[in-house]
């Protein structure tokens, strides 16, 4: 069983995305898959068809048990089969309200950790969705994860996010005693529509911080070969998804790419994701 944890960087878009494509071609290939959805915005959740308002009980309730006065339930409790054939633990906006219980104990970023080691080995890969922004949520899926990757975008501001990457690691070591590294980078290219445009000036500007002052043109592959570039100091493999209409299509039908247009663009990239992280 390995456990994968998905972290959004700046600038990141495809977190989810990656999360439930990866996860449905292993699902696909006869692997069994159990998706951890531990971001409030319940994306995940949404994504495989699964209502957050309508669960009596999700991950709030598997993390708040470990405080006294809440009830026992495990992560076992909270599981159930989508209909895509990946298992999923449900999230729902109550989870915004855990964190502040957290900070109170000392144990607070191993608790995931812990409520996994009583699931039965029984699933092939659980992959666990965490929120875009750095907190004990994320915190506690880099510490329960065998394996780490981290989603971002080509556009302007991933490479901002970039330059963070071993500041980030070096707290969590710090944090927890323990040497954390990404094991991958998946970097999804964003289409003309999505392009953030800012003004010329600042654009200008920013480019030049960005690229050292060596370059004032460029197009999203010249900003894609800078952020890879960046990424090989610090990640063993990097992955690129390019962008793909059809990726909202299989969102809007509740179900991973690999289940609706698995010959798609993109559907192929995930696909040969999917069989490096099978073979880990």
């Amino acid at each position: 069983m390995s456990v994968i944890t998905f972290v959004h960087h700046k600038g990141g878009t495809g977190k989810t995305t990656s999360c439930l494509n990866i996860g449905g071609f292993l699902q696909k290939s006869g692997e069994k898959v159990l998706i951890i959805d531990c971001d409030p915005q319940a994306n995940a959740t949404i994504g495989l068809g699964i209502n957050p308002d309508e669960q009596d009980i999700n991950m709030y309730d598997v993390f708040m048990n470990v405080f006294e006065g809440f009830p026992d339930v495990t992560i076992k409790d909270v599981i159930k089969e989508t209909k895509s054939g990946i298992f999923l633990a449900p999230s729902s906006l109550d989870l915004v309200g855990v964190e502040p219980y957290l900070y109170n104990i000392e144990d607070r970023s191993f608790v995931l950790k812990e409520a996994l080691n009583s699931l039965p080995d029984e699933y092939d890969h659980i992959l666990i969705d965490t929120p875009p922004s750095m907190g004990q949520f994320v915190l506690n899926g880099l510490i329960a994860a065998d394996r780490i990757i981290i989603t971002l975008d080509s556009s302007f501001f991933a490479g901002y996010g970039v330059e963070s990457l071993t500041t980030i690691f070096s707290d969590i070591e710090e944090s927890i005693g323990k040497k954390r590294s990404a094991d991958m980078a998946i970097i999804t290219k964003t289409g003309e529509l999505q392009e953030v445009k800012a003004p010329v000036n600042e654009m200008i500007e920013s480019f030049r911080r960005l690229l050292s002052g060596k370059k004032e043109k460029f197009d999203e592959n010249t900003l894609l070969d800078e952020i890879e570039s960046d990424l090989r100091i610090n990640v063993k493999e990097i992955c690129t998804v390019p962008y793909d209409f059809k990726i909202i299509y299989s969102q809007k039908e509740n179900m991973p790419i690999s289940h609706i247009n698995p010959e798609s663009r993109a559907a192929k990239s995930y696909k040969e994701i999917s069989d490096i992280v099978r073979n880990w």
